[in-house]
């Protein structure tokens, strides 16, 4: 895998310039909750709601309090605009309590790598509901909260 030039500086760093591979850095670096924690990321649930197709694993009553506000007014009433406002996520907020490493470069890999697995995975899932899904990057590529992930249904787009 072709790492970005960003991360392959970071893991070149290690053992006094003598440099580490991803493998050995996951494993000196990460921990089994964040592993869990990103196995939400890379294999995400989706939930069928009336005919909706959304990111998680159920609604709840707040959810569906934004539904139902978001179907109410006139600009976001189409059902494609509501998944792609409730389904998008920015990734930049992955890690937004002062995550310090985060770059442009780490961003797009990253996105990329979620548009892949999203697509794989609601295909998956939902044979019979093709989706797109979108990886959104700001004309101003340093605009790090600018990039984002998100899906919906073709159905609506017809």
């Amino acid at each position: 895998m072709k790492i970005p030039l960003s991360m392959q500086k970071e893991l070149s760093a290690w053992n006094d310039g003598k440099g580490i591979d991803l493998d050995s850095w996951i494993a000196c670096s990460g921990s089994f909750s964040l592993a869990v924690g990103y196995a939400s990321l890379f294999f995400p649930d989706f939930f069928v709601f009336e005919d909706y197709l959304f990111l998680g694993e159920d609604c709840d009553e707040k959810f569906l309090e934004n539904l139902r506000s978001l179907e109410k007014q006139k600009d976001q009433n189409a059902p494609e605009l509501i998944e792609k406002l409730i389904n998008h996520f920015h990734l930049a907020d992955l890690h937004y309590a002062g995550c310090e490493d985060i770059t442009t470069d780490k961003i797009i890999f990253l996105g990329e790598k979620l548009k892949h697995v999203f697509e794989a995975r609601l295909a998956y899932m939902f044979p019979d509901k093709a989706c797109v899904v979108e990886f959104f990057r700001p004309e101003d590529e340093e605009d790090l909260k600018g990039y984002y992930l998100t899906f919906w249904q073709k159905k609506f787009k017809e």
